[in-house]
């Protein structure tokens, strides 16, 4: 709950929602403000950006929670921020410049989900080839796939 406190101190309105669940802390975070309050959190001990991943959530909207997984080594804490981000155009700021980590997360995020990070410096595939059409962990694609040819050797 110190987190909490601290965060409505200091960045008014950036936590716009939450939860305990056992012994757990979520906080919904105003996308706008997600790199303000990954920098406050880092500042406040949350050195390790532990995942960043996603849900799709359709046919909600908003569509995508893209979710920031946090742990403060020096007091044992782990904390879970969630932004919800739009089906029709996915995006959000990249937090690269609180946690260079972040890089591969986003990349995977991108790649799986089409959430598209910005000023990430690198918003290329890193799973799927290059030419893969879509993303396949979003719930509206196909079972099986979009047709794909595989190279000839």
């Amino acid at each position: 709950m110190r987190v909490t406190q601290a965060l409505e101190g200091n960045l008014p309105g950036a936590a716009v929602g939450g939860k305990l669940d056992r012994g757990e802390l979520t906080i919904d975070i105003d996308p706008a403000r997600i790199v303000e309050v990954c920098r406050a959190l880092k500042a406040d001990g949350y050195l390790r950006l532990a995942a960043v991943t996603c849900v799709d959530q359709y046919p909600m909207e908003p569509r995508f929670e893209v979710i920031y997984h946090l742990h403060s080594i020096s007091r044992n804490e782990r904390l879970r921020l969630k932004c919800r981000v739009s089906g029709t155009q996915p995006e959000i700021d990249s937090v690269i410049g609180v946690w260079r980590g972040a890089d591969w997360f986003e990349r995977e995020v991108f790649d799986l989900f089409g959430v598209h990070f910005r000023n990430h410096g690198n918003m290329t595939r890193i799973l799927m080839p290059e030419d893969w059409e879509g993303h396949p962990l979003r719930k509206d694609f196909p079972v099986h796939g979009y047709k794909y040819s595989y190279p000839q050797e």
